[in-house]
Order: structure tokens, then sequence, then C-alpha cells
């Protein structure tokens, strides 16, 4: 276990008295991680960090577990006076300041959108055990469901479920379909549009057969404003007056904004987070139940993902539909290969594929990160690290794009700024 923290966290950390902190010695009853990714600056985060010492005060002091459980610090302070005074507060240890690398390791490593974010995992594999772990510092305040692992959707949902109509059905009545569990709210204009599209999809689906519902978790801010915006929607919902289930459902899930959709296959395991993109993507829902692709072409309503780790880029000279297909089958079968390799570990692949023709997309993504003209270019786009790798060669084969995805995982290339 202390092998593997320490390949993680590295050899040391520090604490508020500004010692080091050996990461060997945490403990060797130590099973659970929760990596508190904030900065000074941030008002949420200075509110949820008193939230997180009282919580983790009642662990230390109450729980039965209060060995196995450490939290340590992922500061994205830009300066070192602002970590060091935020780090006075906490009673755990954090990252050091000046190690930039681990910290953007860890981000996309955990795939960190936003923050306040605590992330807890396993202290011996690294896997995600609760992505939302905002969610039990406020529901579970005494820790008494550690270590807050994920439970099955049938579990987690089970319970009467709404119709718009105001009969309701139990959650059993789910068994046997492909479930979309959708987070969304009515003061969210990107939820609306998402919405409407939505509506069309299910009905796309439903008509052709498949057995597909979808299930709405609301976040809106009153009971009112949720009947409104559930009577535009012809599938099920939580009750908005269960607040618990529907806090369970965002922790199971881990969510970090909204809109949200999760495609779940007939056993109720997830088979993609993406499916706002997907749907946008697929409004003939041809590709139905969306299962990931190795590879994707730029576009709009795709380009988001840009934002949620390294994305492995391929610009072409192609206009054309169509006309990208090449290069997609070229670099497909090494993401296929990598998508495989972390799937079998149960992990999320470290690198999405993209590839891009000439477009109004393209040429925005070139200038943001200040890319050269060339096509065929091959790239390496790390929007949160603010980072880019570039391969300049005059013919782009699978065997440069292998090289170049395994000298970046093996951290072997020099990052440019963006």
């Amino acid at each position: 276990m202390s092998e593997f923290l320490v390949s993680l966290l590295g050899e040391r950390l520090v604490n508020s008295e500004k010692a080091e902190v050996d990461v060997q010695s945490l403990g060797a009853k130590l099973s659970l991680v929760g990596l508190f990714f904030g900065c000074s600056l941030n008002a949420p985060c200075k509110q949820f960090n008193g939230s997180l010492c009282e919580f983790y005060s009642r662990f230390k002091k109450t729980s039965e577990h209060k060995d196995k459980l450490e939290i340590v610090f992922i500061s994205s302070d830009p300066d070192q006076k602002h970590w060091q005074d935020f780090l006075q507060e906490m009673p755990w240890p954090a990252l050091p300041f000046k190690d930039r690398h681990k910290k953007m390791k860890l981000w996309n490593k955990y795939k960190v959108t936003s923050i306040p974010s605590l992330v807890f995992v396993d202290a011996s594999t690294g896997k995600i055990v609760c992505r939302n772990g905002l969610l039990v510092v406020r529901d579970d305040p005494k820790g008494l469901e550690f270590p807050w692992g994920p439970k099955p959707f049938a579990e987690v949902v089970a319970g009467p479920l709404l119709r718009n109509n105001r009969q309701t059905t139990d959650s059993s009545s789910l068994e046997g379909h492909y479930v979309g569990v959708y987070f969304s709210a009515h003061w969210c204009p990107p939820c609306r549009s998402l919405t409407r599209v939505l509506v069309e999809s299910y009905r796309t689906v439903k008509e052709s057969g498949q057995k597909f519902e979808i299930v709405f978790v609301s976040a809106d801010r009153s009971e009112e404003s949720f009947k409104q915006y559930f009577s535009e929607m012809p599938w099920l919902a939580v009750p908005y007056s269960d607040e618990a289930r529907r806090s369970r459902l965002n922790r199971l899930y881990g969510i970090q904004g909204i809109p949200t959709l999760i495609l779940l296959d007939t056993e109720g395991h997830m088979i993609t987070r993406q499916g706002r993109v997907e749907v946008l993507n697929d409004p003939e829902c041809r590709l139905f139940p969306w299962h990931p692709r190795p590879v994707l072409e730029l576009s709009e309503s795709n380009a988001v993902q840009l934002h949620e780790g390294p994305c492995l880029v391929l610009f072409v000279d192609a206009e054309e539909e169509g006309e990208l297909e090449p290069a997609k089958e070229l670099i497909q079968p090494i993401a296929e290969k990598l998508m495989a390799k972390y799937k079998a570990k149960e992990e999320e692949t470290p690198l999405l594929f993209f590839v891009a023709g000439e477009d109004d997309m393209s040429d925005s993504l070139r200038d943001y990160t200040n890319l050269p003209e060339a096509a065929p270019l091959l790239t390496i786009l790390d929007m949160s690290a603010r980072a880019k790798y570039v391969r300049d060669v005059e013919e782009i084969t699978p065997a440069v794009v292998e090289q170049f995805v395994g000298d970046f995982l093996a951290e072997k290339l020099k990052p440019e700024p963006i």
C-alpha cells in the first residue's frame, strides 16, 4: 500500500507546522485517502474546509475506522503565502506547494473539473471509491457509512418514481431497461436546451422498440420549479421531496455540474457519463445506447471534453463529411488498445482521442492553443495544465502515433505552454 501511495503522492507531504510528513508513515491500517482539491482564494473552498475540519475531527475522535482514513490537500493556490495560510486551518497534510507537476497529474487522473472537490480513493490501488465527497460530508456527518463505496443503481434508486400525470411507479419497473439518469434543473439554460433535444431522442428510441427509460434527478431550487420543469418531460422522476435519494444518486455518479446524462445498461452498469454529448451528436439515435467510441470527430458539442483531461488531437486537411475517416482509421487501433488496457484495470482511460478537420471549431482551437497551421498535425492538449505537446513529422503513421502516446504516458515529453 505505502509503495502505491508514494507513486501517487510522492515521498513527502507537508503539514500546517511546515514539517515534512513521510507518506510511508501514514499508517499500515490506512485504507482510504480523501483528496481535497481546493484554493484559499475560492469562497466555497473556504466554507467547505470548515465543514470538512468538523467532519474529520469527529471521525478521528469517534469512529471505529479512525485509523483507516486520511485526507490530503491538493492546492491550486497561485502563491505560496495564501497556500500556507490556508494550510494552517487544516489538521491533515498537503502536497508540497512547489510540486505542480504532481498536482496536475492528480487533477487529470481523477478528472476534477471544479473546486472544492473531495475524491475518496482506495489507498492501495488509487481507484475511485467515491467521486463526490462533498455530499458525504453533508449527508453522513458522523461517518457511519464509511467507506462510502458505490452501491448498485437499483439499490440507490429504490422507491417510488413519479410520472408527470401525478401517478407513480416503483423503481423495479426499470429492470431490463437501458436507463438514462438525468441530472438537470429548470434554472439552468443549457439544461432546458438539452431537455428539448432529449425529449425527441427519448421518443425516437422508444418508437424503435428499445426498452429505454429516463429518470430525472432534479437540482431545482423549489418544488414549484421542479413541477413546472417536469411537466415538459415524458419520463420518470425521483420525487423532489425525497432529497436524500436525490443526493445519494448525485453521490453515486459524482455529479460536478449539470446537465449530466448518465447512460446505464440493462444490468445497471454505466455505459457512459457523456450522454449529453452523445444525444447532441446523434439526434437520430443511430448509435444508441451510445457506448464510448475510441475516436471522436471534434465538434462544437463534444469540445467540452477537451477540458476533462489530456486529449490527443490529429488535425488533418479535410473539409467534407467522410474525409476524416482515414485519420480515424489511423489512430483507432491505438485508442482501442489503450481503452481496453484501462478497462481491464477498471480505470478511466488517461487520454481521449479526436480527429479535427478544417472548420471554425478547429480554427478556434488552433488559435486558442497557438498551434501551427500545418496539416496533418499530431498534438496532445492538456487544457487544465495549460500544456501542449506537438509531434512535428513529415508523415504520421500508426508507429509515430503509438510512440507519441507511449512517450506522453511515460512522461518523456516536454510540454509547451498554451
